[in-house]
């Protein structure tokens, strides 16, 4: 599910870069929770957990069904 999860993330991290951020991939859990660091602009922006949830989660459940979440580690 990894791959799975990182060949996604590499989809999107386009949209991220454009903007000054960008997304690691960090772990994913048994459970289908994937655990991931904003770096660049993305890190501190006040944003941040909008992107997360309504970006990256979003995208990742629809590309990867068995992802259960996302958290920012």
């Amino acid at each position: 599910m990894r791959d799975k999860v990182q060949a996604a993330l590499n989809k999107m991290r386009p949209m991220l870069q454009k903007d000054g951020g960008d997304v690691v991939l960090v772990n994913v859990t048994d459970q289908g929770l994937v655990q991931v660091q904003l770096t660049g602009a993305c890190k501190g922006c006040p944003m941040s957990q909008m992107t997360l949830k309504n970006g990256i989660e979003k995208f990742l459940k629809s590309e990867v069904p068995e992802v259960k979440g996302v958290e920012s580690v």
